[in-house]
């Protein structure tokens, strides 16, 4: 098993997410005897987990059933052990794409924070790529270090305990992107110029407040990054049912051929049934802004 590679079958010490819902998975790692509990029952390792196809659907020791799913980044994201406040898919399709991520894409990345960021670039830079993420907090960094191990990138991603905005990236001229996630994103865009290779490089920083993207666009435009624009991505789910619609009764086409006294058209010929997109009453709102910048040619 491994973020980047898919496997067809479930081995001892593999991550899997166990699926009892759109709205309710979670991780766990494989060990034989051992025993995971739901609201469903007991799934024994040893004799539901291992050998068993990816996708499997497995009975819990109650009767109810779940399915066991290869982890990828987006279950990832959804299903991981929170450490800090995350991105989701949303932005992080939107980070991603205006990185220009690709395989063999070098990345600078600060802070890890719970990694759900880190898994999404990894796979888009797999399997020539790397990664260089950079964690303030010591129990953080190590954490991080050990689930990328667990998840078979570990050699695609350095991970390193500092602080980004005082010792940089601890490289100089080799990434294609940097990505900054940090409180004061504008004392870390000098290092994040010296990272960016000399032939140039994106760079994106997010923020939640516009204070944050006004200092950081100052510092970004001062160390003669240019393209620099500011944007925030908001997700409208909008609801696909079934709704019948009453039809107005405008009377015969051709009045010559209403007879006397004729009857109205019964309530229920006077209807429609369609499919339509319904607009949910309330979404998700600001989550941060994403300020991008593209540093030119030395």
């Amino acid at each position: 098993m491994s973020f980047v590679e898919y496997s067809e079958c479930i081995q001892e010490g593999d991550v899997v997410i166990i699926f009892l819902g759109h709205e309710s998975m979670f991780p766990v790692k494989v060990q034989a005897g051992a025993q995971t509990q739901t609201r469903y029952g007991a799934i024994r390792h040893s004799v539901d987990l291992i050998g068993r196809r990816y996708g499997s659907k497995v009975t819990c020791s109650k009767g109810g059933w779940v399915y066991v799913l290869h982890p990828t980044p987006e279950l990832w994201t959804v299903s991981l052990p929170h450490r800090t406040q995350i991105l989701y898919a949303t932005d992080i399709a939107m980070i991603t794409m205006m990185l220009e991520l690709k395989p063999g894409s070098v990345v600078c990345e600060s802070g890890t924070g719970s990694g759900s960021l880190s898994h999404s670039m990894l796979r888009c830079i797999a399997p020539t790529g790397h990664l260089y993420t950079v964690e303030f907090h010591q129990q953080r960094a190590d954490k991080a270090a050990e689930e990328f191990r667990e998840h078979k990138v570990g050699h695609l991603v350095t991970v390193l305990n500092q602080d980004v905005c005082k010792d940089g990236f601890g490289v100089s001229a080799v990434a294609d992107a940097v990505f900054l996630d940090i409180p004061s994103p504008w004392e870390a865009v000098v290092h994040a110029r010296t990272a960016i290779k000399k032939q140039g490089g994106r760079v994106c920083s997010f923020s939640p407040c516009i204070e944050q993207v006004q200092r950081t666009c100052a510092a970004l435009a001062e160390h003669g990054f240019q393209e620099i624009c500011t944007l925030e991505v908001l997700l409208r789910l909008y609801d696909v049912r079934s709704v019948t619609l009453p039809l107005a009764d405008l009377g015969p086409d051709d009045p010559a051929q209403a007879g006397p006294g004729e009857a109205p058209p019964s309530a229920a010929s006077a209807a429609v049934t369609c499919r339509t997109a319904i607009a949910p009453r309330e979404m998700a709102g600001h989550t941060g802004y994403l300020t991008f910048a593209t540093k030119s040619l030395a």
